[in-house]
């Protein structure tokens, strides 16, 4: 599976697919990536069927792949090998140039599988139904007018506060280095089960970020009319939010099983791709 629009995709997809044909391996693939790429191999319509039929994942692309792929696949247990061909790549496993490396680092059980919680959100709205799944986060924030919204947030039915401003991140500890860090939100380990709530440009200087547990239950009413308001789910906007509308988040039943290479953790991945130096300049 690969995001076809980058242009090393193609000849690395191909490369892959001789690699684990080497190994003796049947190859599978979706629609997009075998024509992309001209692949000779077994197609499967979507992606939880392929999902469903495969052993690994092999995902070239970056994090923003990497995100669409743990969605379409929820309920499989089947472990997603990211290859980074993007930016930072917090969800990948190994650059593009390591293809190899990584294929045969799984070959020889040189690796590991983290599971990571995905989580939902729910409304019914004036357009309809909601039910949406995000790794990362769910963010409702305000349209294109430069206006405050107010958001009304509970927590376990117990209300945490109103936040003004452009808006709020929720995220999961997976979603922590996304645009909750931009946003100026904690760093959480992925094996921290916790919501960062996260607002954005809030109009009081004292709101700051608040860890909740991650079995909450949180509900997000906006309080503000005639904002054009928006429901977003790692990024892709899901849904528009009218004044009084609720919209409940709250861990899924679904995980993302990643890859992760022996030697390799989530501290390493932090200082080379945040450029943690340790140094005081």
């Amino acid at each position: 599976m690969a995001n076809t629009d980058k242009p090393a995709a193609a000849a690395l997809t191909r490369r892959a697919a001789a690699l684990l044909a080497a190994r003796g391996c049947e190859i599978l693939s979706e629609p997009g990536t075998t024509q992309a790429a001209r692949l000779k191999v077994t197609v499967c319509e979507t992606d939880a069927e392929l999902a469903a039929r495969a052993d690994l994942l092999v995902v070239l692309g970056g994090d923003g792949t990497m995100l669409r792929v743990a969605r379409d696949t929820a309920g499989s247990n089947t472990p997603i090998l990211g290859i980074n061909l993007g930016t930072l790549g917090f969800l990948t496993a190994a650059s593009g140039r390591r293809l190899a490396a990584a294929l045969d680092a799984v070959w020889n059980g040189g690796c590991l599988v983290e599971s990571r919680s995905l989580i939902e959100a729910r409304g019914a709205f004036a357009e309809g139904r909601v039910a949406e799944l995000a790794l990362n986060d769910f963010v409702i924030s305000r349209g294109a007018v430069p206006r405050l919204i107010e958001l009304e947030v509970h927590v376990n039915n117990e209300v945490l506060t109103r936040y003004r401003g452009d808006g709020l991140i929720v995220s999961s500890p997976t979603g922590s280095t996304a645009y909750s860090l931009a946003a100026g939100g904690a760093v959480v380990s992925p094996q921290a089960e916790v919501f960062a709530l996260t607002p954005i440009c809030p109009h009081t200087l004292s709101n700051r970020s608040v860890i909740v547990r991650l079995d909450a239950r949180l509900d997000v009413r906006l309080c503000s009319e005639r904002v054009e308001t928006f429901l977003a789910a790692d990024g892709l906007t899901r849904a528009r939010m009218q004044a009084g509308e609720v919209v409940t988040i709250r861990r899924s039943r679904h995980s993302a099983h990643l890859v992760r290479l022996a030697g390799s953790s989530f501290f390493d991945t932090l200082r080379q791709k945040l450029n943690w130096s340790g140094s005081p300049v």
